[in-house]
This record gives structure tokens, sequence and C-alpha cells, in this order.
């Protein structure tokens, strides 16, 4: 028997969809919703789309097993998500046949009350198990997606689920996580997609907890704020969302775009930040083109709103499509055609920003990465936000404003949004705290 499993990483998202190839028929664990790497990949192989599986309700991106099964696939899913979309529900111990092999749902609630792990068995003899948001590579699923009333029960149930569940397996077993480096998802963690059960039993730092009480101190002590659309998301998944948007964007004139932003559309420079910088049209929000382009989406951007573009001719308006798609962001309207060019050669005005370099940077920064990022070395002095925060506390921070995160795009959203509520004197960092260090030759401050 010829058995062949392949991770698709989208790095943005800290995410990997595992395609298990079983004598050339397939088996898909936790696909993103935009499904053509998957499809792609199957069809180049020569093999056969069969089934797919979630492992849990998904709070980070659009589940692509609905897709998957209106080509043709079985869709399993946990009988506790209560999905109201076709599917074949699962109960914690139920097994499937897999052209000969097993595939066992292991009951890991914590990460989410419905969790399922499922335990890849050749003749009762383990494979691989993919543990979606419970195991991870150096870390665990966060506990606090129902909200912060639940994180405790959950973080209980979680210890539960990894002693009775999954260390009881054996050492060698490789563990597929779907959640990784990069996902909002995950309490903080390695770098690697994939790993062991020993290696995670003896590295994991959560795993060294002594007793319940310290893992659960532990996890619920190193969690970051989530970006806003994980409060809705789970609930639309299990309600299923239609076909995913698609290419090409529509083109429109300087009257339609300023008609759209007039009716409450929500306009997205995708561009560069010094292009941004240099000139932009007044009150577009900076969210550059990059791998974690959705997470800033969905953190600042409401879902409702339609969505209007500024690009460029390096813009790849698929991957634009393909990363709004993914979390749900479908009202897709269209993009300025000709870009800022367009808008200026209309005549109409421009907004700036000052940018400066590490080694020009002097006085109180506002920090705007995650609350891990900040602990691990900031400026002496400096104050810090989440950007997934900042939308709620922007009045908090008065003129002037110099921006900084790890390179300059987060940096460049926040200015955006401190621009809208009228501040003046924004500068925008270009580089990050460590990119400071080695120009001045001065420490990080080390921790909160």
């Amino acid at each position: 028997m010829s058995i062949e499993i392949i991770s698709v990483v989208d790095e943005g998202l800290g995410h990997s969809g595992h395609v298990v190839a079983i004598d050339g028929t397939v088996l898909v664990i936790d696909p993103l919703r935009c499904v053509d790497a998957y499809l792609e990949m199957i069809e180049r192989r020569g093999w056969r789309l069969a089934w797919t599986a979630d492992t849990h309700t998904h709070a980070d991106y659009v589940s692509g097993s609905p897709e998957l099964s209106r080509r043709g696939a079985v869709f399993f899913a946990s009988r506790g998500a209560r999905l109201e979309i076709a599917h074949r529900p699962l109960k914690p111990g139920d097994e499937v046949d897999l052209c000969g092999l097993t595939m066992r749902a292991l009951p890991t609630p914590g990460h989410t009350p419905d969790h399922l792990a499922y335990l890849l068995l050749d003749n009762g003899r383990p494979l691989a198990v993919f543990t979606g948001g419970s195991l991870m590579v150096g870390t665990v699923g966060r506990p606090d997606l129902f909200g912060p009333e639940h994180a405790e029960d959950l973080a209980q149930a979680m210890w539960r689920s990894l002693h009775e569940q999954l260390l009881v397996l054996p050492d060698e077993l490789a563990v597929y996580p779907t959640h990784g480096a990069g996902s909002f998802c995950s309490a903080p963690g390695a770098n690697d997609r994939i790993t062991t059960i020993g290696r995670e039993r003896a590295t994991n730092p959560l795993l060294q907890a002594v007793d319940e009480d310290d893992f659960v101190r532990l996890l619920l002590g190193g969690l970051g704020s989530l970006p806003a659309y994980f409060s809705w998301l789970p609930e639309r998944n299990r309600l299923g969302f239609g076909p995913a948007p698609t290419p090409p964007l529509a083109q429109l004139s300087v009257s339609e775009l300023r008609r759209l932003l007039d009716a409450g559309a929500e306009l997205i420079d995708v561009r560069p930040v010094a292009a941004y910088a240099a000139a932009h049209v007044p009150g577009a929000l900076s969210d550059v083109l990059r791998p974690a382009f959705a997470s800033s989406l969905g953190a600042v951007v409401a879902p409702d709103r339609a969505l209007v573009f500024v690009a460029d001719d390096r813009t790849d308006r698929a991957e634009l499509v393909r990363q709004c798609a993914n979390i749900g962001y479908d009202h897709i309207v269209g993009e300025l055609a000709g870009g800022i060019d367009t808008w200026i050669a209309a005549g109409l005005p421009t907004a700036s920003f000052e940018l400066i370099t590490v080694d020009a940077l002097h006085g109180p920064v506002l920090d705007v990465r995650s609350d891990n990022e900040y602990r691990a070395g900031h400026l002496r002095g400096a104050r810090h936000v989440e950007l997934t925060n900042l939308v709620d506390a922007a009045d908090a921070y008065p003129d002037p404003i110099t921006v900084m995160c790890g390179h300059g795009e987060r940096a460049a959203t926040a200015a955006s949004i401190f621009a809208r509520r009228g501040n003046r004197g924004i500068r925008i960092v270009i580089g990050g705290p460590d990119d400071w260090s080695t120009a001045t030759n001065e420490p990080l401050v080390i921790g909160p």
C-alpha cells in the first residue's frame, strides 16, 4: 500500500492543510476555502479526491471542506460542531475505512468544545495523527476562542485531551497540526509544521507543566488578542458559505469609486508602504498585500463592508482575492482603474506620511506588534498596543505619533487608522526594534 502525506502551508494564516493519498485516493484534512492548491496537486499526480475532514469549527479561516464536498468528496466533521451544511457527522471513537486504512476520531476538546483529532491506523498500528488545533509544534491551541469566560474550562479540557488521548500514543508517531507559526489560533510556539509525540513530550514548554493547574496557568498567561473576525467566523462556518469570489477585479472609474465611498465602502490601499506614504487617497486604509494581509484585514475591517482597492502594476490580484475569500470577506467590488495616478490626474487631493529609518528615530514610539513580540524585545520607553486592538483604542494616543512594528506594514496600517481620526504629525518607522538595536548598538528591553 502506498501512503503519502503532503502539507500545503499558508504562511500568512499559519495554516497547514494536509493531503493524504492512499494508493492514489485522497483525503484532505482542514483545507482552506480556496481549494485550487489541493485540486491542482491531486490532478497533477493523477490522484482521485474522495474525502475531506475538518477537525473543528474554524475561527481563523473559511473551511474548504464544503467546496471539496461540492467537487465530490465525502465531508466528515465533528457531530458536536452542529453544522447546517451537508456532511457526515462523526462522534468520538467513530472509525472510517479509507481504502483499507482506518481513520479514528479522537475526542480532543480544548481549542474548541467540538474538537476531534484524526488518528490514521493500519491494522491497528498508528501511522499519523492529525491534531488540528490541539497539540501543535511547541505549543497547543488557545482555549479562548469562545470568550474569556470559557477559557479556563477549555484549558482544563485541553489538559485532559492531551494526556488521555494524544500523549498515550507512540513517541515516534508523526503529528500533523493544522495551526502553526503565524496562526492566531495557537499559543506562542515553534516554526516547524510537523512534529512527533515524543518530541512534544520532551520539548513542548506547556507539556512540562507539573500538573493541570500549572498547565492552565501557563497556557492562559501566554495569550494575546485576537483579530475581530474570529468573533463571527465560526458561526458563519457552521452555517456555510457559498462559492468563493474569483478574479478579475472590476475596474472602477474615479466617479464610481467616490460614489462607493460615499455609500460606505472601505477603501484599502494594498501597495508597498513607501508608495502609500508618498501619496494615497485621503482616508484609505493601508494593508500591504503580503502573506499576513488577510489577518490585518480581519483585524481592522468589518465583514459587511464593501471592499474597493488601490493597487499597482506589481499587485497579484488573484492572491488579493484569494486572501479575502479565505477569511470570508466576499463583498469585493473592484479596484480604482489606473491606481493612484488616475486619482491624481483627476485633480483630486492626496495625503502622505513621513517615513523614517531606525537610525533617524528619536523620541518615544508606539509599538503595534503582538504582545509576545513586544515582550521579546522593544525600545525603552515605547508605548504598546496590539494592532488588533487599535481600532477601539486609537483615541487614547494624541499627536504626534511615531508608529513602529517589525518591518513597517503594520505601522502603516496603524498610521492610516490614526489619520482617519484626525491625528497629525504621524510618522511611520521602516524597520523594527531588532533593526534599531543593530543600528544603534543599544539593547532592547525584554519583558512587559
